[in-house]
């Protein structure tokens, strides 16, 4: 899941808790059949979504998973303006199919991302978009207009803040994001882990999920990202305290060296 960690002994993955093996397979894709019901998306209706993958050499449904962070199965759902965010777990049927319920808020195109990993394959972050019926507006009339924002936010329980080395990111190079969070008490793992990341450009075109490289439980946590490309991106991040999962958000520019 974390193919940038390393250990000359045998042992667990200190990000994702997972047993770390031994050499590192070449990515593979499966492909992954996206179903809703009913089949014309409404908004602001109850939808349920399945999602079957497919084993790329046999064709055939894979139907064993290995647990990632405590779920088989990691949704998330964002729409194009990059307003509405959802990290969610759809529930495995004895089939295979991942099934969840949801509601479209409001009439537009969204991006979904799919992580999970197959048993005797390689961890999946798989891509999908899904529009609402009767939306006809283009990707590009729907996207939002990211302005930068890297003030502390307010989330649950919790503000979080943001300090960036480099403080102004730039393509391809690691770019380290130390988010701060008061108060400092009362932190505790969420689905495994200190926190979860996840990063979409203005485009929708980049979709990155990261864990943190450094946390101990401590009011700092540190995760290193690699933008690809000059563009903006939102970042949400999720941190667990006292029981409540926090969500944040932020906008951050990446630009090319000048």
């Amino acid at each position: 899941m974390d193919p940038d960690v390393r250990s000359k002994t045998p042992g667990k993955c200190p990000r994702c808790g997972m047993a770390l093996e031994a050499g590192i397979k070449e990515p593979v894709e499966y492909r992954m059949n996206v179903k809703a019901r009913p089949a014309n998306i409404p908004a602001g209706k109850p939808v349920e979504l399945s999602f079957e993958l497919l084993d790329p050499k046999s064709g055939q449904r894979v139907t064993k998973f290995e647990v990632v962070h405590e779920k088989l199965f990691h949704l998330f759902l964002v729409s194009a303006d990059l307003e509405t965010f959802i990290h969610d777990h759809p529930a495995p049927g004895a089939d295979g199919i991942f099934r969840y319920r949801t509601t479209f808020k409001k009439p537009g195109i969204y991006r979904l991302l799919a992580d999970c990993y197959p048993s005797g394959g390689t961890p999946q972050l798989l891509p999908r978009y899904l529009t609402t019926a009767g939306y006809n507006k283009s990707i590009e009339q729907s996207l939002g207009h990211l302005v930068p924002d890297l003030a502390p936010k307010q989330a649950q329980n919790m503000t979080v803040s943001l300090r960036m080395e480099p403080p102004e990111p730039v393509p391809g190079r690691k770019t380290m994001l130390f988010f701060s969070v008061t108060p400092g008490d009362g932190l505790e793992p969420y689905l495994g882990a200190w926190g979860h990341l996840l990063a979409a450009s203005s485009d929708l075109i980049d979709g990155i999920h990261e864990h943190p490289i450094y946390a101990d439980g401590k009011p700092e946590i540190q995760f290193n990202v690699f933008f690809p490309r000059a563009e903006t991106y939102r970042v949400w991040v999720q941190f667990q305290r006292q029981g409540v999962v926090n969500t944040a958000a932020f906008t951050i520019p990446v630009k090319e060296l000048r």
